[in-house]
C-alpha cells in the first residue's frame, strides 16, 4: 500500500503516520494534564505541577538511552514495545478515575464530585501509569527518526524530514484541538475521555507497526550504554556545554508554561467558556509559517546572534500574558468575534514564543554542535536536550507555586468575591518569567563574549 510512494519506502511511511498518531495521542493528553491531575484526581496545584513536570523531563532525558536499546534490538521490535506501553498507559489514565469510583473515593452522578479523594492515597497510582508512558514515549523520537534517516537518501532526505514534521506539527495540532469539545459537551469528564482518544490513536499505531512496518535497521547496530554514559559524563562535566544549556533552559522555562500554567490560568481568569488547548495550537502554527523565512533572514548572522534575538522576545512574550489582566471590564471586540483580554493577550503571547522559538531552535542544535569535542557531535548532541529536561521539572515545579500562591484554585474558596481577592494579583506570575527570560537572554549575551574571548587566546 504505501511500498515506494514517490520514492519513499513502506517502512518510511508507516513511521511517518504512526508518528502523527503519537503526537495526536500525546498533545491531547498533555495539553489538559495538570486540569487532570487537579480536577479528576484532587492533586494541589504544586503536586500536579511536579507530576507532570517529572513526566515531560523524563521524555527529554530518557531518549538517549532508550536509543541506544532500540539499536541493539531492532526498530520494530522497539516500536511494538513503544506502542503497547503507550496504549497501556493512556487507558490507565482514561480508566483509573472509573475505578477510584468503584471503592467509594468518586462519585460521578453529577459530573465528578470529590468524596474523600483529597485524602486518599490511591490517588498516587498516576505514578507508576505516567512511568509507562514515559518509558514507551521515550522509543518514539530516537526510532522514528532514525528511521526516516535510514529510509530515505541524500537526494531526498531533506524532504524526507519535512515531511517528518508536518505530520508532527498534524497531529499535535488535532490532539489539542479534540480536547475543547469533549470538554464543552462533557465537562470535567472529557479531561477522563482524552485519554481514550489517546488509547485509539496508539493502538491503532501498534497495528499498523505489526502489519506494515518493515525497516533495513537491523538489530545490534549503534552505541553502546557505555558510550551513552560517557556522553552523558562528557557533557555535564564540560563548563562551556553546561553554561549553555543552562542559559538556553530559562527560555525553555517560560515556552513549558503552555503546558504547565497557561490551562489552569486561563480558564481561572477567563473563565471555562475559554479554549485553552485551541490556543495552545497558535505556537505551531505561527512556528510554521516564520520559521523558514526567519531561518534564511538569519543565514548570514552567527547561531549565537539569531539566538540572541530569540531570547530577548521572551520577556516581550510573558509580558504580554500579564497584560491580559491589566484590562478592566468586557470583552475586547475584534470585529469578527469577541474575547475575554485575558484569552486575547495569552494568544499574543504564545505568538511572541513562538516567534521567539523559530529564531531559536533551528540554530541552537548547530550552535551546540560546535561547542561538542571534534568528532563527537553525535554522541554530544543525544544530550543536547538536557535544557528541556531541566526547564520541564524546574518550570512546572515553580508553576504549581505561583498558580497556588497568585491564582488560586477557585473551589477552594467559600465564595467567588474572596477567591477574586486571592487572584487579584494573578498576572504576577507571568513577572516571573519575564524575569527569567530576561536574565537568560543578558547571560547569552555574556556567554558568547566569554567564548569569543576564549577561542581567540586559543589561536
Amino acid at each position: 500500500m504505501f511500498q515506494r510512494l514517490k520514492g519513499f519506502t513502506r517502512a518510511f511511511w508507516t513511521a511517518n503516520i504512526v508518528e502523527l498518531l503519537e503526537r495526536g495521542a500525546y498533545y491531547g493528553v498533555f495539553i489538559v494534564i495538570t486540569l487532570y491531575l487537579s480536577r479528576v484526581l484532587g492533586f494541589t496545584d504544586v503536586e500536579a505541577a511536579w507530576i507532570s513536570g517529572a513526566f515531560s523531563g523524563g521524555l527529554y532525558l530518557l531518549p538517549t538511552f532508550s536509543g541506544a536499546l532500540a539499536d541493539k534490538i531492532g526498530f520494530k521490535y522497539s516500536l511494538i514495545i513503544a506502542f503497547s506501553l503507550l496504549s497501556l498507559g493512556y487507558f490507565g489514565l482514561g480508566i483509573l478515575p472509573t475505578v477510584l469510583e468503584s471503592i467509594g473515593l468518586v462519585d460521578y452522578s453529577n459530573g465528578i464530585e470529590f468524596t474523600g479523594l483529597i485524602e486518599s492515597s490511591q490517588r498516587w497510582a498516576i505514578v507508576p501509569i505516567m512511568v509507562v508512558i514515559m518509558i514507551g514515549g521515550s522509543f518514539i523520537k530516537s526510532v522514528i527518526t532514525g528511521t526516516v534517516a535510514k529510509e530515505t537518501t541524500e537526494a531526498n532526505r531533506a524532504t524526507g524530514f519535512s515531511i517528518f514534521y508536518m505530520m508532527v506539527n498534524i497531529g499535535a495540532f488535532s490532539g489539542k484541538t479534540i480536547v475543547k469539545p469533549l470538554r464543552a459537551s462533557m465537562g470535567d469528564m472529557g479531561l477522563v475521555y482524552i485519554n481514550y482518544f489517546s488509547t485509539a490513536m496508539t493502538l491503532l499505531a501498534l497495528v499498523m507497526i505489526i502489519l506494515f512496518y518493515k525497516s533495513s535497521k537491523h538489530e545490534g547496530e549503534g552505541k553502546t550504554f557505555n558510550d551513552i554514559w560517557k556522553g552523558f559524563i562528557g557533557v555535564i562535566t564540560n563548563l562551556r556545554l553546561v553554561s549553555l544549556i543552562v542559559i538556553i533552559t530559562g527560555f525553555w522555562m517560560v515556552q513549558h508554561q503552555l503546558y504547565a500554567t497557561m490551562p489552569k490560568y486561563v480558564l481561572r481568569m477567563a473563565g471555562e467558556a475559554a479554549s485553552p488547548s485551541w490556543y495552545a495550537n497558535v505556537n505551531p502554527l505561527v512556528v510554521f509559517l516564520t520559521v523558514t523565512f526567519i531561518t534564511r533572514m538569519m543565514a548570514s548572522k552567527t547561531p549565537l546572534f539569531s539566538m540572541t534575538v530569540g531570547m530577548f522576545i521572551m520577556p516581550l512574550s510573558a509580558i504580554a500574558m500579564a497584560a491580559g489582566n491589566w484590562f478592566s471590564g468586557g470583552e475586547i471586540d475584534l470585529g469578527f468575534m469577541t474575547m475575554h483580554p485575558v484569552a486575547f493577550m495569552m494568544i499574543v503571547g504564545i505568538a511572541l514564543q513562538a516567534l521567539a522559538e523559530s529564531f531559536i531552535s533551528p540554530r541552537f542544535l548547530e550552535f551546540f554542535s560546535f561547542q561538542a569535542p571534534k568528532g563527537e557531535e553525535g554522541l554530544y548532541l543525544g544530550f543536547s536536550h538536557l535544557h528541556s529536561f531541566l526547564a520541564s521539572v524546574i518550570g512546572f515545579g515553580l508553576s504549581g507555586y505561583l498558580l497556588s500562591k497568585y491564582c488560586p484554585d477557585p473551589k477552594l474558596f467559600d465564595t467567588h468575591a474572596s477567591w477574586e481577592l486571592a487572584a487579584s494579583n494573578a498576572h504576577y506570575i507571568w513577572y516571573y518569567f519575564a524575569v527569567i527570560a530576561l536574565v537568560s537572554a543578558i547571560s547569552l549575551i555574556i556567554y558568547g563574549k566569554v567564548i569569543e574571548k576564549l577561542d581567540t587566546e586559543k589561536k
